[in-house]
């Protein structure tokens, strides 16, 4: 029997030969701490291990997104830790402002095909599509992977996902994401491998990936893995400036379930309060008024996400019943964004841009809702309380949707405004 690309990569990272099930101590590539539990971690590595050291100050990373710039003196203070430590361990720190993590990380460079790689954040699966394990951890295991080098964990099994057929232009890949949570459910992979590839794959681009393997924590999944194609390779080039080699299942790996998607046949969907298994094709909700329309996250804030909206906004007006919200998910997302006049659609449209970052999603601050009012988001979860507020409701959909919606007041799809998918930036 062969074996999947993830029995693979924890086979070179724990030197043994590993099948699923079996419990294995791994080397790790990176490790990355958020300001969410960070603190905690830092307090950990020096009262359990004694020391203000990592194993290698190259591997370890710490990112100030969740709640900055800081909102209160709590939220302060601990990030004053965190930029204690990263001075005396010598490591990286992306202070707040710079980015989400997940948008943040591969943007830069620092994960790579074959990798594995913790984060102190569940969408750490994130880092799938380029080719990699990427899995979260709570603040005990990021603190002995950050003295030791190495995490320990149980290989999982791995589900097959072949996508076929080409997206149409009325659907978008976070349609494709909510597809996957309603066709598998929110525990259906259960510390499991979404294994995604197909013919499908090659029509999209790398946030579109991003965007699908980010939501595989949805469906309880441990990781999500896509694998090196040419799209990648091409991501990955352009910020590496070099080839990389990636890793792939045999052909007669054994799988606990497969399915395939036709593309073509997708529509777009949305998830209703308060429970991501409450997806429904967004024609059986148009017309339900909402308040809030918010694009950002390490779900949908990258430059594809900013410019599907922008074109859908371009020469138009937010309702005026609606406060539209937008977070750019990293500082080059911004950027770009600017250079090509997105920014500019978006403020004369008469939305609101904040700096980048998770405050919004995870309801810290910059967009918490009032009560009695419904959200529509491009995030990744609407459970009760998500943003910030347990009276207020959460609803789920793509960038074209919540920029369609922030124009007409209520939930409408794009070709509603005479819009569709756009031709996507090539980066």
């Amino acid at each position: 029997m062969g074996k999947t690309v993830i029995e693979k990569i924890l086979s070179n990272k724990s030197n043994t030969d590993v099948t699923a099930g079996d419990i294995v101590i791994a080397n790790l590539d990176l490790v990355m701490a958020q300001d969410g539990n960070a603190p905690l971690a830092i307090k950990m590595l020096k009262e359990e291990f004694n020391t203000n050291k990592v194993f290698d100050n190259e591997k370890v990373v710490m990112v100030i997104d969740h709640c900055g710039p800081a909102p209160n003196q709590g939220a302060a203070n601990l990030q004053q830790i965190m930029r204690s430590f990263a001075s005396e361990a010598d490591i990286k720190l992306f202070d707040s402002g710079e980015g989400v993590s997940h948008v943040l990380l591969p943007e830069q460079g620092w994960v790579k095909p074959g990798d594995f790689v913790i984060g102190s954040d569940s969408h750490t699966v994130t880092y799938g599509a380029l080719n990699c394990l990427g899995t979260g951890m709570g603040s005990t295991d990021i603190t002995v992977g950050m003295y030791t080098g190495q995490a320990w964990v149980r290989v999982p099994e791995s589900i097959k996902i072949n996508l076929i057929g080409i997206l149409p232009h009325s659907a978008s890949a976070k349609d494709l994401a909510l597809e996957l949570v309603r066709l598998i459910g929110v525990s259906g992979a259960t510390n499991m491998c979404l294994e995604i590839a197909g013919e499908g794959l090659q029509s999209l681009n790398m946030d579109h990936r991003f965007t699908i393997c980010n939501m595989a924590i949805e469906m309880g999944g441990k990781c999500a893995i896509m694998p090196l194609d040419e799209v990648c390779q091409d991501y990955l080039h352009k910020r590496l400036g070099h080839q990389l080699s990636g890793i792939w299942s045999d052909s007669d790996a054994d799988y606990v379930a497969e399915h395939t998607i036709d593309l073509s046949t997708l529509e777009p969907l949305v998830a209703l309060p308060h429970n991501l298994e409450n997806i429904v094709p967004l024609k059986e909700v148009e017309g339900k008024p909402v308040n809030i329309c918010f694009l950002g996250t390490c779900t949908n804030g990258r430059i594809s996400d900013m410019e599907a909206a922008a074109n859908i906004l371009k020469g138009q007006k937010v309702h005026s019943d609606i406060r539209l919200n937008i977070t750019p998910g990293s500082r080059e997302v911004y950027k770009k964004s600017l250079e090509l006049g997105y920014i500019e659609i978006f403020i004369e449209a008469g939305a609101v841009i904040t700096p980048p970052g998770c405050g919004a999603c995870i309801g810290t601050h910059l967009g918490v809702p009032g009560d009695g009012e419904y959200v529509l988001s491009t995030a990744n979860r609407n459970f009760k309380g998500r943003m910030g507020n347990a009276n207020s409701f959460i609803i789920l959909g793509s960038p074209e949707t919540v920029a369609a919606t922030a124009i007409k007041g209520y939930l409408t799809a794009s070709s509603d405004v005479g819009k569709e998918s756009a031709a996507y930036y090539e980066f």
